[in-house]
């Protein structure tokens, strides 16, 4: 068929040709590795439009992930003005900062300027599915989960190694309180190594410090 001995001309052409200087760019881009990896796809212009199409899909759904993770949330919990011994204690150890819900509250707002509030969504949601008895309940909570932060397909997903994400996967074929508690142990060592350095040194942190003091020099 015209196809075929088109195709057939087209491989001896590439293989007799020298590299345009695009390819050759193509190549360079990718390393020492040999051919760009896309000509292994049958229809390599096809192959490289899904990928660009993708990527620009999901670099999309993560610059709305700060918008979409408002939507139905609480901005905070409810808990009472922390007092200067509290703001004090928070620089002690990220333990003390999560204990309370006015620590909790501080840090959702700093990860929130760092679009990554999905960690603490994603720890408080498993808080919550640790109080639940009854089963369906739990079923239903621990698939809204999946749904919101493991999901590949979600702009919530939080960053779980493949190792923890298989253990999920066999939990959830029977769902308890405990099916993300692996998930939910990296996501808080995440934040403590990571953002909570950062939020002890962050304008929100130090304004709520210096201004918890002037009102204690004034009392």
């Amino acid at each position: 068929p015209m196809g075929s001995e088109r195709t057939e001309m087209r491989k001896r052409q590439m293989a007799a040709t020298p590299e345009t200087p695009g390819a050759a760019q193509a190549q360079l881009s990718t390393g020492n590795r040999g051919s760009n990896a896309c000509c292994f796809c049958w229809c390599c212009c096809c192959s490289c439009s899904c990928l660009t199409v993708r990527n620009q899909e999901e670099e999309r759904a993560r610059r709305t992930s700060h918008e979409l993770q408002a939507e139905g949330i609480p901005n905070c919990e409810e808990s009472p003005a922390p007092t200067l011994e509290e703001v004090n204690a928070w620089a002690q150890s990220f333990d003390k900062l999560m204990l309370t819900p006015a620590g909790r509250n501080a840090f959702r707002e700093f990860l929130r300027t760092e679009f990554s509030e999905e960690n603490m969504l994603f720890w408080m949601a498993c808080e919550e599915l640790k109080q639940e008895s009854n089963k369906s309940v739990i079923e239903e909570k621990a698939r809204l989960i999946y749904e919101d932060y493991i999901s590949i397909l979600s702009p919530k997903e939080v960053s779980l190694d493949s190792r923890v994400r298989e253990v999920i996967n066999r939990n959830m074929l029977e769902p308890s309180q405990h099916t993300f508690d692996d998930a939910q142990l990296q996501i808080y060592t995440l934040m403590h190594r990571d953002s909570y350095p950062r939020f002890m040194n962050s304008a929100i942190y130090k304004d709520l410090l210096q201004s918890l003091s002037e009102k204690s020099i004034e009392a």
